[in-house]
């Protein structure tokens, strides 16, 4: 049972400083960085453990984001130190930092909200992908590096890097993207451009049929790592398509890191509900 209604969802106004804690409240407040299906999953979990209260944090990037499990709140803090207040504010006693591998902003902004607050973080941070000995993948250490390789490896591209970095491609004039987003792509994008919005988990046979459909020569994609979105990279495997993917950018190295949801629960001395 979540330890309050579902239909308050969005997270309680500070208690003033005078005011004493309830007993009967959770003992644990947890806030989630989210938007990952990791931290879905660990939001679940912990709503459905009367010991905690959890609130997951959104960026807001998404239009009709899935909502997790627990108190929500969408939209920025204002930097390290707005979440830093977020964090004393709200009586938080742990944060776990789910975003995804390549929102490093949020990453280091947590890292420094630890410092200034003394609240515990952890990183939950799925392992990145590993290469087959079928795999032809070339590596690229930024999107802007992608873009420089691309023309030398394919001519019709399947794009899955995400939305946001589009306008970094958008010079390429002679190369076909093809573009899987949920939202419709805004700002600069490239010339020549079919966007298809769908929202995952894509299975095999979907990644199969997309790939021999639009004729895809090359797939480039970031290295979010994890199962969910894998099948694109079998699917690539087995059709002998190329693969560019992006090196995961820097993250703070002064932060515990768990690969699983199970080593989080861990950390929190929670366990799975069934």
């Amino acid at each position: 049972m979540s330890a309050e209604p579902r239909e308050s969802r969005e997270s309680r106004e500070p208690r003033e400083a005078h005011e004493p804690r309830d007993p009967r409240e959770p003992r644990e407040h947890v806030l989630i960085l989210g938007g990952t299906t990791e931290a879905r999953l660990l939001a679940r979990t912990l709503a459905g453990n009367p010991a905690y209260r959890v609130t997951t944090s959104l960026a807001g990037r998404v239009a009709a984001p899935v909502l997790p499990p627990g108190e929500v709140r969408i939209g920025g803090f204002g930097g390290a130190e707005g979440l830093a207040g977020w964090i004393v504010g709200h009586d938080v006693t742990r944060v776990v930092d789910a975003t995804h591998p390549f929102a490093e902003r949020m990453s280091f902004h947590a890292s420094r909200a630890r410092a200034l607050t003394g609240v515990p973080l952890l990183a939950l941070r799925r392992p990145g992908w590993t290469a087959g000995p079928d795999d032809a993948w070339t590596f690229a250490d930024s999107l802007a590096h992608a873009a420089a390789l691309l023309p030398g490896l394919g001519s019709r591209v399947f794009l899955t890097t995400g939305r946001m970095g589009l306008h970094t491609f958008a010079g390429l004039t002679d190369t076909w993207f093809l573009v899987r987003s949920v939202d419709p792509p805004a700002g600069p994008v490239p010339p020549r451009l079919e966007v298809l919005l769908a929202r995952g988990p894509f299975g095999l046979e979907d990644e199969r049929e997309l790939l021999a459909r639009h004729r895809i020569d090359v797939l480039v994609t970031k290295d979010s790592g994890g199962a969910a979105t894998a099948p694109k990279l079998t699917a690539a495997r087995e059709a002998g398509v190329p693969v560019l993917i992006v090196r995961r950018p820097p993250i703070p190295e002064d932060v515990p890191e768990a690969p699983s949801v199970e080593a989080a629960l861990h950390w929190l001395g929670a366990t799975r509900c069934a």
